[in-house]
């Protein structure tokens, strides 16, 4: 889906949480990945779309949450690397749904 990353860094799963559920609402984006820092203190999401949904689901995201972002960005046309790195979060993921599924 799409050809674009944005990224939030937050404090906190509750207003990481938050800030999911207002960028999934706000534009068409999907969770690409998700990662947890400081035992869960430091929470960053991301998104991925095209590059005006994902740029409005960031920008909602963070003037509206309940805590705002410490950090948030966003890739347009990222290098395959990049594109590599947020593959290799996923698919944590996706292997432990796998087990689960056994």
């Amino acid at each position: 889906m799409g050809n674009a990353y944005g990224f939030i860094e937050i404090q906190g799963v509750v207003p990481a949480m938050t800030a999911l559920d207002i960028m999934c609402k706000t534009a068409n984006v999907e969770l690409a990945t998700w990662e947890r820092k400081l035992g869960g203190r430091l929470v960053t999401l991301i998104v991925q779309g095209d590059v005006s949904a994902v740029t409005q689901a960031v920008e909602t995201a963070a003037k509206n949450g309940i805590k705002k972002p410490a950090v948030q960005g966003i890739i347009a046309n990222p290098h395959p690397e990049i594109v590599r790195l947020v593959q290799k979060s996923a698919s944590r993921f996706k292997d432990a749904e796998a087990m689960e599924k056994m």
